[in-house]
């Protein structure tokens, strides 16, 4: 058994303070590595949609439908999961989803029709959903509570890497070994997270589970309601826009390809420090925060679609942009966590479930409104939902509860509307 697995969760101190809480932390890199082969593997369809489809003779739209089926099938499944596995060990089910991604890779990179891509893309669904939908109790179950903001920080740098590094350079491997390769070099990355797991997660045993009763109970919660609402405001918002950066930078700005690849490089450097400055504000002050980067994220989206072709401008807006998005997971999964501290996967499966629909949400509204009114005003509206998130956000005011401080340190909260 390795040093991690003997930690156990650093909730519940056993032997060397000191060793534990290193064994706890490896833990959560472990998870952030698995995050990172599992939005790799989500979005590179995405970067490699044209030799996707031509390879397998089926239209880009057809195509591009292999990341729709994703999102659906990971919504699904971040809810059913929790509960239905709910007796297996966190720690196996963890690296089980991690090998199910691997799976889910190699069988895209040999697929001889589009119906087994898409068999494939819904293996990748269930282990997104799963994964995420288990990330927050399991990283809660690993760090102090008061450290919870910098432990999903550190499980979501895995998102911005991937974001920033993977799915660009997926792109430029594509063009050089062709899409098939590039998924196969994706099950390698997946298969290195589950080896990282299996050496560095402790043994989780699962919580009580009372089927799907914590779940509809979580969101009963009138707390967890408006948070959800709000992040689905701010997700949709985002993708409304994001989804068509492309024609959106040429009609404002009339960047031509090189430059747009320096603007979307500016914009992943922005998410990664939006990320990095989430966890520890978060932890300091969490309702600051999640007015904050809500507001960043709104009204980047509106300066960048009124930047009136001023490059400054438009590069300024475009890293602003990324730093709201960047630090949005973070501090909704830190406040969705100290809302609900009884019930964390149910509260993982259902930001799942809203956070998958708001990407395929938003991604429908904003082509309907390039259409109907133009890119810069769907960037505009996207922008005008985010900042319309963070002011029902404010409606949440956090207080802290004495027996929570004196047992475990976590915030509960209530509305107040």
């Amino acid at each position: 058994m390795s040093p991690a697995q003997e930690a156990g969760s650093s909730q519940s101190p056993t032997g060397d303070g000191a060793t534990q809480q290193k064994a706890s932390w490896m833990g959560v890199c472990s998870l952030s590595v698995g995050v990172f082969a599992l939005v790799m593997s989500e979005f590179l369809p995405a970067s490699l949609l044209s030799r996707v489809a031509s390879d397998l003779d089926v239209t880009e739209g057809v195509a591009g439908q292999s990341v729709a089926i994703t999102a659906i099938v990971a919504a699904i499944s971040g809810l059913v999961i929790p509960v239905v596995l709910s007796r297996i060990d966190r720690r196996h089910l963890m690296i089980a989803l991690s090998l199910l991604a691997v799976a889910s890779d190699l069988l895209v990179a040999v697929a001889p029709s589009y119906p087994v891509l898409l068999i494939a893309r819904v293996l990748l669904g269930v282990a997104i959903g799963g994964f995420w939908a288990l990330a927050i109790s399991m990283t809660a179950r690993l760090v102090p509570a008061s450290k919870l903001g910098l432990g999903l920080t550190v499980v979501n740098v895995g998102v911005s890497l991937a974001t920033v590094a993977a799915v660009p350079l997926g792109t430029l491997l594509g063009e050089i070994w062709g899409w098939r390769t590039v998924f196969a070099l994706a099950a390698g990355v997946a298969m290195i997270a589950a080896v990282l797991q299996v050496v560095a997660l402790p043994s989780i045993p699962s919580a009580p589970s009372g089927g799907f009763r914590p779940l509809l109970q979580t969101f009963r919660s009138r707390l967890i309601q408006v948070c959800l609402f709000s992040m689905a405001l701010m997700g949709a918002g985002h993708f409304a826009g994001f989804t068509y950066i492309r024609p959106a930078a040429d009609e404002v700005g009339g960047l031509d390809p090189d430059l747009l690849a320096v603007l979307l490089l500016v914009y992943g450097v922005g998410i990664v420090v939006g990320n990095l400055v989430a966890g520890p504000l978060a932890d300091r002050t969490l309702r600051i925060a999640a007015l904050l980067f809500p507001l960043v994220l709104g009204l980047s989206m509106i300066a960048f679609a009124l930047t009136g072709g001023n490059a400054v401008a438009l590069f300024a807006a475009a890293a602003l942009w990324g730093v709201g998005f960047g630090a949005l997971p973070t501090v909704i999964s830190t406040w969705l966590a100290r809302a609900e501290p009884r019930h964390l996967e149910s509260v993982g499966g259902l930001q799942t479930a809203v956070f998958q629909v708001a990407i395929a949400l938003g991604a429908f509204v904003g082509g309907l409104l390039v259409d109907g009114v133009g890119v810069q005003t769907a960037v505009i509206l996207g922008g005008l939902a985010a900042v319309l998130g963070a002011g029902i956000l404010v409606l949440v005011k956090p207080r802290r509860s004495p027996d929570d401080e004196a047992a475990e340190g976590i915030v509960k909260s209530e509305v107040t509307v």
